[in-house]
């Protein structure tokens, strides 16, 4: 889904679409969210959450992202307000996926508490 594009980033293509989720934030199908996050996040030493969010970058805006079981598999679900409303079919785009440093430090600045898994 994601391959190595920088010191900073992976490069992936996902459909990306508007989607009404109950806390307004960007979702990707919850065992996608899952694989990357082992595939790329974890260090393999010890016990590791995996529902830590991601933080994917589209047209310059970076965002945590979180899994959801009604995402479509290879779908990027943003909040309509993030998405620009309704554009109707889902569009394939790049999107960058934060490399786990720089996504540490993005959900920092962002506010992100490891312990509270609602953000």
């Amino acid at each position: 889904m994601f391959e190595e594009f920088s010191a900073g980033y992976y490069l992936g293509r996902l459909y990306v679409e508007p989607h009404d989720h109950d806390h307004g934030h960007a979702v990707i199908h919850e065992t996608d969210h899952e694989r990357v996050n082992q595939r790329l996040y974890a260090t393999d030493e010890g016990v590791e959450r995996l529902d830590t969010p991601l933080v994917m970058k589209l047209d310059g805006a970076h965002f945590p992202v979180h899994g959801e079981k009604g995402v479509p598999s290879g779908t990027l679900g943003l909040p309509p307000s993030v998405a620009g409303g309704d554009r109707g079919l889902p569009e394939r785009r790049e999107v960058f996926l934060a490399k786990p440093n720089r996504a540490a430090d993005l959900l920092r600045y962002a506010g992100y508490d490891p312990a509270d898994s609602a953000v």
